[in-house]
Parts: C-alpha cells; sequence; structure tokens
C-alpha cells in the first residue's frame, strides 16, 4: 500500500478519536504511531514504535469523549475488541465491573510489502513456522506478508485461521494485504 493509502487508513482511526485529543498529536509522528490510550479521568497517552517512547497529552478524558467515540464505534465482540471495514486498525476497550466502557486503545495497523521475502525459502518448503517476539516488533506484519506470498508467489491454497481480526482485517472483506489467501474468522 502507498505511503497516501496507508494515511488516509490512519485518518480513518482518528476520525473515532475526540478533536482535542488527535489534534495534539505531532503530525510527523503518525507514521510512527503504535497506539493512543483514551482513559476516564486521566490524560491521553500517545505510544511511538522507534523508541521515541510515549507521549502524555494535555487535558483529561471525560465521559464525553467516552461517548465521542461510542458514537462513531457502535459494537464491540465478545473480547472487547472492534476494528474498521477494510483496515487493519484494532479498537480494544476496557470495561468497569459493571461492565460500563471506561477506556479505549487505538492501535493503528499497518502493512510492509515483502516482509516475508527473506523467509520465502522456508515458506515455500513447507516446514513449519514459530513466530515469536516482544509487542509491536512486527509478527502479525509477517504472517500478512507470509499470506500474501504463500497465496500468490508461491501458488499455495491459504487459509488464515484469523480469532481477533489482527491478520486479515476487520469486517466481511478482508484487506488486501493478505492477497489471495482466504480468511476463516474465529468467534
Amino acid at each position: 500500500m502507498s505511503a497516501a493509502g496507508e494515511e488516509a487508513e490512519l485518518a480513518r482511526l482518528l476520525a473515532l478519536i475526540p478533536r482535542w485529543i488527535a489534534s495534539q498529536i505531532p503530525a510527523g509522528r503518525t507514521a510512527v504511531l503504535e497506539e493512543i490510550v483514551v482513559d476516564l479521568g486521566r490524560p491521553p497517552r500517545v505510544r511511538f514504535h522507534d523508541g521515541a517512547g510515549q507521549l502524555d497529552l494535555d487535558g483529561e478524558v471525560g465521559l464525553e469523549d467516552l461517548q465521542y467515540v461510542l458514537g462513531r464505534v457502535t459494537r464491540f465482540r465478545d473480547d472487547n475488541r472492534t476494528g474498521i471495514e477494510r483496515t487493519l486498525h484494532r479498537i480494544a476497550c476496557i470495561r468497569d465491573r459493571y461492565h460500563e466502557i471506561v477506556g479505549f486503545t487505538f492501535r493503528p495497523g499497518r502493512t510492509v510489502p515483502g516482509a516475508a521475502k527473506p523467509i520465502g525459502d522456508l515458506l515455500g518448503s513447507g516446514r513449519s513456522v514459530l513466530v515469536i517476539g516482544r509487542p509491536g516488533v512486527g509478527k502479525t506484519t509477517l504472517l500478512r506478508s507470509a499470506a500474501d506470498l504463500l497465496s500468490g508467489e508461491l501458488g499455495r491454497r491459504t487459509v488464515i485461521a484469523d480469532t481477533s481480526n489482527e491478520i486479515g482485517g476487520d469486517g466481511q472483506i478482508p484487506h488486501p494485504a493478505i492477497g489471495r489467501a482466504r480468511r476463516l474468522q474465529i468467534p
């Protein structure tokens, strides 16, 4: 996906966030945005995956901010997650003991075309591959690229068992990043 395409997809995620929060995210830093945390009664927090750490924003999240988000994101699955149709973005909610939503975590999803190329020979061999690493290092990005490589260039029948819609995106139509691979959404 082109930089302009990724920027347009990111704009769809940022449109769900109260404007006073989104306006404080430095424009030049959106390409390295890892997550936005919005918790009731606290300042919003933005994390970046380029080693620059996190940024606490000015202001305190109120009930009206949670309602703003809920007016745009209408349903969460039983795992307290949702996404944006035809994107890779994920939104998780945090609930209190009365099942009321008291916070959100917004995580932009990205593609890196060809990320699986370095392990293409291994994927083509039919052997099992275990992908491990800390959060944010690109495990899911690698899996998306591997699905694209296997289903396209390597001509394999490929089905993704996607339990949280992180690999193929949310909604009924999978994100183009998985190529010709099929996706089985598992509740």
